[in-house]
């Protein structure tokens, strides 16, 4: 039979960065999403199993029907496929850019788990919405009534938009407040544009306000606005903040110039992509172009970093983690990306301080796996005697989030935290003892991924749908 040049996918290879000049477009990286043709789509749909036991959606946290809309992509039928998609997915162009598949649906794929590689669902799941944007298939908020109760919404990211577009779909008032110039949290300034591009991200935040979502920025709530007057004005309110305080690193000279948090950096780099005036950018403070950069930590933040400072031009770019490749918390996937980037991961290794002001180097302990620990997870012991100086002139850390303390912040009585500073709410509902408020996404699970905030926000949206219903029936006994 002869081959199909419609079923050909080019591969863009990855270039070192010995062997690049200054990079323009992302894609000269050959990101993992690169463009599908509709024949590649079909190509991979086709190759599911549509096996009794679809373990691909039960380990999606939005229990996704997926079976069912790669067998439509198969057949090419994508406007249904699409369809089926957004039902249970707020963001189905995010997720199938930035969840991490190769930990939920993809690694949980039985053609995966039988040697044959996976269906690369998430690549089919950014085309089949693209498509549909493209094609006009996304249609707009209109609800088909409206009611007269409000909820004002803290923070917009993931979590926050998720209950807003649901809240809106069935007619409450929303009103969404954010601290930040742009909604999207972190979408917007935390994740890198190579792996999110802002645009994506900007045009469903516009959609949201076409469909009567009043989103306001530059708000910080117990400074513009205090919380009292959010819940005096609104039926109810959620709190979706995120968790933005970042865990630092002590240790002699762990003040120097040089040394910056994962979050400035990132922040920094994504204003630049706006078009933004970013003075810390342009002299260099958040800037690796041309230095030797040093990243602490092992998440997925660490590698949104790295990748970050090997696109800026680094002359090098190096990963310190305290545990082995086995033990990292982030994904496998971002890891190889890195590496074949030409990243450099250095293995056991742990800061116990910084050299110079401005910073010249980090104090490098090397380390070896112990007993474990109470999570099962090997605990990290000091080698005696095997420190050394690795040399740096950007050091960033990141070494993850912490919630803020709310409570303080915005001068509320009543709002219960856990022993980890998150807020203490139902899982299913995200209702806190305060009556009317509610809390989801990360400021309750503590740091975690895109995919659970939007899981959380939806939830949160019906159990407050539910309750406006309960209370409306009520009335008119």
């Amino acid at each position: 039979m002869a081959e199909n040049p419609m079923l050909k996918f080019v591969k863009i290879p990855r270039l070192m960065p010995q062997k690049r000049d200054a990079l323009d477009r992302t894609d000269d990286f050959g990101e993992i999403y690169a463009e599908f043709s509709e024949a590649k789509a079909a190509e991979q749909a086709s190759r599911c199993s549509q096996c009794g036991v679809p373990y691909c959606q039960t380990h999606c946290p939005l229990h996704n029907n997926i079976p069912d809309w790669l067998r439509l992509t198969a057949e090419g039928r994508l406007r249904e496929a699409y369809e089926i998609s957004q039902a249970t997915n707020t963001f189905p162009e995010i997720c199938g850019r930035i969840c991490p598949q190769d930990r939920l649906c993809e690694g949980n794929c039985v053609i995966e788990q039988s040697g044959h590689e996976t269906v690369t669902i998430g690549s089919v799941e950014k085309y089949i919405t693209d498509t549909a944007w493209a094609e006009g298939w996304v249609q707009p908020i209109t609800p088909a009534a409206t009611r007269r109760e409000s909820v004002g919404i803290i923070g917009a990211g993931p979590g926050g938009l998720a209950a807003a577009d649901m809240l809106r779909r069935a007619g409450v008032q929303v009103t969404v407040y954010d601290r930040y110039d742009r909604a999207g949290g972190l979408l917007t300034y935390g994740i890198p544009g190579f792996k999110l591009e802002k645009d994506v991200v900007m045009q469903r935040v516009a959609q949201l306000e076409e469909g009567g979502i009043e989103i306001v920025t530059n708000c910080n709530v117990g400074v513009d606005i205090s919380f009292e007057e959010i819940r005096n004005k609104h039926d109810a309110v959620i709190v979706a903040t995120g968790v933005y305080k970042s865990r630092d690193l002590a240790g002699p000279g762990s003040g120097a110039d040089g040394i910056v948090k994962a979050i400035d950096y990132l922040t920094a780099s994504n204003r630049h992509g706006f078009g933004d005036t970013v003075p810390e950018f342009e002299d260099g403070r958040l800037n690796a172009a041309g230095k030797r950069v040093v990243v602490i930590g092992g998440g997925d933040t660490a590698m949104d970093c790295v990748r970050t400072a090997i696109r800026q031009g680094a002359t090098s770019v190096k990963c310190l983690y305290r545990r082995d490749k086995a033990n990292m918390p982030g994904s496998l996937r971002e890891t190889q990306n890195a590496e074949e980037e030409g990243i450099e991961f250095v293995w056991l290794t742990a800061p116990n301080g910084f050299v110079g002001n401005p910073v010249t180097g980090v104090n490098v302990q090397k380390m070896r796996l112990g007993l474990p620990d109470a999570t099962g997870r090997q605990s990290p012991e000091v080698i005696d005697g095997a420190d050394y100086v690795e040399p740096a002139d950007l050091v960033v850390k990141a070494l993850g989030f912490e919630p803020e303390d709310l409570p303080q912040l915005w001068g509320v009585e009543g709002l219960e935290v856990t022993r980890w500073g998150t807020i203490r709410a139902d899982f299913e509902t995200g209702q806190t003892r305060l009556p009317g408020v509610y809390a989801v996404g990360d400021i309750v699970r503590g740091a975690s991924l895109v995919v659970w905030a939007i899981r959380d926000g939806r939830d949160c949206a019906a159990a407050i749908l539910a309750q406006f219903d309960k209370a409306q029936s009520i009335a008119a006994e």
